[in-house]
């Protein structure tokens, strides 16, 4: 199961466009896959015969897991063409398989840049449809630059019990404090699955006791005092897992009550939100911009550029457009924490925030930003923005983002403090623009009144990327281009 998105840990198959026997060509469509971020067309990464097909129509798999067996020859023999649902779960490719009586496993071949494996060279090796990714949390979930799990990654067993535990339950099972001992594995052998780590959790916020949500971890005595350990980075203790002190007790449910199931897509929200939280010290500054120069060339342009684009010129571009202009200057707004480093992109890759008619949000991606002059940034988000409420994104439109833009102004917001989208630094609110009487400098010098077009930008930043000083003054580059500028001359 490719990666398609770096909060993307999970797909389901919803059509294969091969059966088992068929032939197929190197990037010709073998099966379509359905996120809840994306639904896409895979293609094939090598040409030859479909000889196995691993995961049925509808089945839900993790990212990683081994889907289909293409062959240069004929098709195996196969007893059963599909797996059943609880080998769904199979171990990604590069994890131990916990079965009893393993069997050999072919060898992963490089990920080339599409993020389909190529095939495997060397006699009697098939390739694998088979690939592995970034985790939930934006973090590599399959080591090496080859896309080949490393050891401290796939396929990584606990340390106090041996079992094999994939990035996702790992992650799962030490922030809630919960002993995998514990958990009993549905996956095959007897692997635990990410839901079976959930419908552990979901039991024990259900009992409503004192610590519900946790079991205890086993703690190994020490056999000697342990010795003095260098202090740890920034980047570490920040992204070290917190276990609460105490689980706050499931509200309880009351008779006119409704229970919504959270949807998959506001589950990984909610996982990714809070691991921000955990992540970085958010803090934030805010700006008044006025509009005005803005106003004048909408209002000017406004006509001709509906007939010209097929929708209409709104205030996210120009501010995209000066945010742009404002990384250039503050390259440290554009960058993600490394380990004990700060890691600045000299890519600037905008994600923008889109709303899915109050379902969830994407963030599609403007790539290559700096590249680009105002109408061009408009028809990209007007176009992103269409394909994600269409759900026709690809893997490759919400990827390498390294900062985002989130924009509630047509709710006419006033002050809205967004969350930072892990692992960027950095992250802007556009709140609500509506005209306000604003003191301006007359001709003569003297100051007089005027109602002017007046919003908010609001800036949510990591303390440990860098300082207010730093932060305020991108805010009033941003601001200083917005009011300044002769945006006629970007049109």
């Amino acid at each position: 199961m490719p990666q398609l998105g770096e909060t993307v840990t999970e797909g389901t198959i919803t059509r294969w466009a091969k059966q088992v026997g068929d032939p197929i060509a190197e990037d010709e469509v073998l099966f379509e896959v359905s996120t809840d971020k994306v639904d896409s067309e895979v293609p094939s990464p090598v040409a030859g015969v479909v000889a196995e097909i691993l995961v049925a129509e509808g089945e839900t798999v993790d990212v990683g897991t081994r889907l289909a067996v293409i062959s240069d020859g004929a098709p195996a023999a196969v007893d059963h063409p599909t797996q059943s649902a609880a080998s769904a779960d199979a171990a990604p490719s590069g994890e131990a398989p916990a079965a009893s009586t393993p069997e050999p496993e072919p060898a992963l071949a490089p990920e080339p840049v599409a993020g389909m494996p190529q095939s495997a060279s060397g006699a009697g090796h098939e390739p694998l449809v088979s690939v592995g990714g970034s985790g939930s949390d934006g973090v590599a979930a399959s080591g090496g630059v080859d896309g080949r799990p490393g050891a401290a990654q796939a396929g990584e067993t606990s340390g106090s019990t041996g079992l094999v535990l994939s990035p996702v339950v790992r992650r799962l099972i030490a922030e809630h404090g919960l002993d995998p001992a514990s958990i009993t594995g549905t996956g095959a052998g007897g692997r635990i699955t990410r839901s079976d780590v959930l419908a552990v959790i979901d039991s024990l916020s259900a009992s409503g006791s004192p610590g519900a949500g946790k079991l205890p971890a086993r703690t190994p005595a020490p056999s000697a005092p342990p010795a003095a350990a260098p202090a740890p980075s920034v980047a570490a203790v920040a992204s070290a897992p917190r276990t609460p002190a105490a689980s706050v007790a499931p509200a309880a449910v009351g008779q006119r009550d409704e229970v919504v199931p959270f949807t998959n897509i506001r589950r990984r929200t909610a996982e990714h939100m809070v691991r921000s939280k955990h992540t970085s010290a958010h803090t934030m500054v805010a700006v008044e911009v006025d509009y005005l120069a803005v106003e004048r060339v909408r209002r000017a342009e406004k006509e001709r550029f509906k007939a010209a684009e097929g929708f209409s010129l709104t205030y996210l571009p120009f501010v995209t457009r000066a945010v742009v202009d404002a990384l250039e200057d503050f390259p440290n707004v554009n960058s993600s924490v490394g380990d004990d480093a700060l890691i600045v992109h000299h890519d600037l890759n905008i994600g923008v925030a889109v709303d899915l008619d109050f379902e969830g949000l994407l963030v599609p991606v403007v790539h290559s930003a700096e590249s680009k002059r105002l109408r061009t940034i408009a028809r990209e988000i007007s176009e992103l923005a269409a394909r994600a409420r269409a759900r026709r994104l690809t893997m490759d439109d919400i990827s390498g983002g390294t900062f985002t833009i989130t924009n509630a102004g047509p709710f006419g917001t006033l002050i809205t403090v967004p969350v930072i989208n892990q692992p960027q630094v950095a992250i802007l609110s556009t709140d609500g623009v509506r005209k306000k009487p604003v003191a301006v400098e007359l001709p003569d010098g003297s100051d007089g009144i005027a109602v002017h077009p007046v919003g908010n930008l609001v800036l949510s930043w990591d303390h440990r990327a860098f300082d207010g000083a730093y932060a305020a003054a991108f805010l009033k580059a941003v601001k200083d281009t917005l009011e300044t500028r002769d945006w006629s001359a970007e049109l």
